[in-house]
């Protein structure tokens, strides 16, 4: 895979022709969206005079016509940026992914199965809405995976009666073959019980989740405080949990700063990565020029493949030392 270096190289050398062209198209969006702000304000205004003395931000009138303008700002925020997201992903996105590996295949409207996010066993709730896009499947060092951004939600009604999304996931998750078969099923989760309420507390919540398989204790003191481990084979957990394993997983969730879910399921390694937004949507708001918008891009795609080399799944874990 090539270098940070390498790779930032080829978006300012090999792409900026185009960038340059979606950047003519940014500034066109920012400037029509300027535009009906300010034609927003002036019938705010106008709206405001002509109702002299009866004018309250609460009335019912001023309340339609910023509800009205809210609604016709969105609609059109989504219709000028739709053909801009679409040209991004196809001149950017797609050869920034064949400069990292040219085994991998990108579609920016499809996504990694429901079945494969369930099966990984890291959300114990029905999911009831799933969507996601750009997805990416091939190999890297011989090593099969798939990732795309996903949004998974649930649903529940509140005290009326009236049905509410709620979410489950939305961020980036990643599926990558073992090369060795393990019967077992092992999840690493987020910490939030310890960290909330103390190794005392936290342990106990921890080990009452009946909605999880047994807790499995490891002798890796800032890997307990990171993560908490569920399994239903506490002999084979410790051994796809070696040091070496626990120190790399440790490395790479202070590497991403977003919470990192792991599991061990079906011979596949299951990562999702709560970043909540999709990851390869391009700046609006923010020049694509600019050094530190390209580097989240890179970055991200660069973290995400690299996984492989991370994680070390290219080597035989399961040898022994």
């Amino acid at each position: 895979m090539k270098s940070l270096s390498e790779l930032t190289d080829f978006y300012y050398k090999e792409l900026y022709p185009s960038l340059n062209e979606l950047e003519k198209t940014r500034m066109q969006i920012i400037s029509q969206l300027k535009w009906y702000g300010g034609m927003g304000a002036v019938v705010f205004t106008l709206t405001a005079i002509w109702m002299g003395k009866n004018f309250g931000l609460f009335h019912p009138l001023m309340i339609a016509v910023a509800i009205g303008f809210i609604v016709l700002a969105s609609i059109t925020y989504r219709f000028m940026t739709q053909g801009y997201a679409k040209d991004f992903k196809s001149k950017i996105i797609t050869p920034l992914i064949g400069a990292i590996d040219s085994n991998l295949l990108y579609n920016p409207d499809f996504m990694i199965s429901q079945h494969l996010f369930e099966r990984s066993q890291l959300f114990n709730h029905k999911v009831d809405r799933y969507n996601g896009n750009d997805y990416v499947k091939g190999s890297i060092d011989g090593v099969p995976l798939e990732f795309s951004d996903v949004h998974a939600e649930y649903q529940t009604k509140d005290s009326k009666g009236r049905t509410q999304w709620q979410t489950l996931f939305r961020g980036l998750f990643l599926v990558a073959e073992f090369n060795k078969y393990f019967k077992s099923k092992t999840v690493i989760l987020p910490d939030q019980a310890e960290k909330n309420f103390g190794t005392l507390i936290g342990g106990w919540l921890q080990s009452i989740n009946f909605s999880r398989d047994d807790l499995i204790r490891l002798d890796d003191p800032e890997f307990e405080k990171a993560f908490v481990v569920y399994g239903n084979d506490p002999i084979e957990a410790r051994y796809i949990l070696s040091h070496s394993m626990m120190k790399r997983i440790l490395e790479f969730q202070k590497k991403i700063t977003h919470p990192l879910f792991v599991s061990f399921v079906h011979n596949h390694i299951h990562i999702g990565i709560g970043t909540k937004k999709d990851l390869f949507e391009p700046a609006v708001f923010t020049s694509l020029l600019d050094f530190k918008q390209a580097m989240e891009y890179i970055n991200t795609l660069r973290y995400t493949i690299g996984l492989v080399e991370e994680l070390k799944l290219n080597e035989k874990l399961w040898s022994k030392e």
